[in-house]
């Protein structure tokens, strides 16, 4: 008996230092403690490489947290901390927390049809199809609707039923369909009966000091408070003590698969670390993680241009991005994220947090976008190149016999593809606009 209650006390012990491990900033915003990056461990030069790169690559404002304390705080041009800027689909992510709240306090349920907070008819869909769409479909971005009535990364509000026309079953297709999730703010402004400003304020914004707004269904703030987001997110929604998310199996639901089309997708969030993932307007299973070179259990809020929070919970990392587009062209994952986080491995050089591994194959693809042809840099010559379309149909097949292939393209309708390249060993692929 005695040795459970010692081992019951070293286990709670154990915990406690865990969750004192991290470090809340006052949410009155009167400071937040720093780490130098030699103090973090980290090599002076390739932090200055990660500034130049990070300036080159279009960014506004950049924030690494580790432990909750600052190491690396930067603003590029004209832009400062106290800067406003858009989270783009980030935001989604931010909705994810929202709506898990908005369920702990009993103001709905994600197991609920949306109709019961949009009202009948809000879909074209017969209705007994209709009902059988629920909170939780849209969180997951699996409703079911027909995504092709609006382009990937689409800012237009199209609210009409004409914008939700029921396609497949719910949950037995992933789409990244923006007026699905758009219409997900409008229910939980219908079920809570506040609007969203004071509702993200008053439930979340106010406890963790993080300022901000929406406006037109896009949350704006400065990148500190994109940051205090992250770290709240990887403290599994408890702040300092504070426990703003009590509801554990919503958050862990929130962060795992929420459906088996797209591993890498949660509520709202995305997952790394996952065998395959699909990509806003496409049908494709895509091999590998989302972003080879982060660590597998990153988690990451991922918006238009480039807006980036990544959350590593191994690490007890948060990485801020905000700017212009970085030259990446999808809509939230970017080659950009891989590029970056390449370079956030080589910061490391005195801990456990830098990594080893070789840096994974890299495939190029120019231009892109592209319009009669496209050229590959491959790894190592030979293989097959394979380019598939939007709705998962392989439309063009040849050898790679030279390590910088040319492939044509005039002939193909424009849009998105996913161009790929296998040599038996290993399958890399790359997405492409023909335009």
């Amino acid at each position: 008996m005695r040795f459970l209650t010692t081992l019951f006390f070293w286990a709670c012990f154990s915990l406690f230092l865990s969750a004192q491990a991290l470090y809340f900033p006052p949410p009155d915003g009167s400071g937040w403690e720093t780490r130098t990056p030699v103090e973090a461990g980290m090599d002076p030069d390739s932090v200055a490489a990660l500034t130049q790169f990070l300036d080159e690559k279009n960014s506004k404002g950049f924030l690494l947290l580790q432990d909750g304390r600052i190491v690396i705080e930067e603003y590029f041009d004209t832009f400062t901390r106290d800067s406003i800027w858009y989270w783009a689909s980030a935001g989604k992510s931010l909705m994810g927390m929202l709506t898990g709240l908005a369920q702990e306090d009993g103001y709905l349920s994600i197991e609920d049809p949306a109709a019961d907070y949009l009202g009948s008819g809000w879909t074209s869909c017969p209705p007994a199809e209709e009902e059988a769409v629920l909170l939780r479909h849209q969180l997951a971005m699996s409703s079911g609707f027909d995504d092709s009535v609006e382009p990937p990364g689409s800012t237009d509000n199209c609210f009409t039923p004409d914008c939700f026309h029921c396609m497949v079953e719910p949950g037995t297709r992933w789409a990244y369909h923006n007026s699905v999730y758009r219409i997900l703010q409008n229910a939980l402004e219908s079920a809570t009966g506040i609007n969203k400003n004071q509702y993200t304020r008053q439930r979340l914004g106010d406890r963790i000091g993080m300022e901000g707004f929406w406006f037109n269904y896009v949350f704006f703030s400065r990148p500190r408070d994109m940051a205090r987001f992250g770290l709240l997110t990887l403290a599994e929604g408890i702040w300092n003590g504070d426990t703003l998310l009590r509801d554990t199996a919503y958050f862990r639901a929130m962060l795992e698969p929420s459906q088996p089309a797209n591993p890498a997708y949660g509520y709202l969030w995305w997952l790394n670390g996952k065998s395959f993932y699909q990509l806003p307007g496409f049908q494709i299973d895509i091999p590998g993680p989302l972003v080879p070179a982060a660590p597998a259990d990153m988690v990451a809020a991922l918006g238009r241009d480039d807006q980036k929070i990544y959350v590593v919970p191994s690490r007890n990392l948060v990485v801020v991005r905000m700017g212009e587009s970085a030259g990446g062209i999808n809509p939230t994952a970017s080659s950009f994220d891989n590029q970056l986080w390449e370079r956030l491995n080589g910061l490391w050089v005195t801990t456990s947090l830098a990594k080893s591994a070789e840096a994974p194959l890299a495939l190029r693809v120019f231009p892109n976008p592209a319009s009669d042809h496209i050229r590959l840099e491959l790894p190592e010559p030979g293989g097959t190149i394979e380019l598939w379309d939007g709705l998962g149909r392989l439309v063009r097949q040849q050898a790679a016999t030279a390590a910088n292939p040319k492939l044509g393209t005039a002939d193909l309708p424009r849009g998105w593809y996913v161009l790929r390249w296998r040599n038996g060993r290993n399958t890399l692929q790359q997405r492409i606009l023909l335009r």
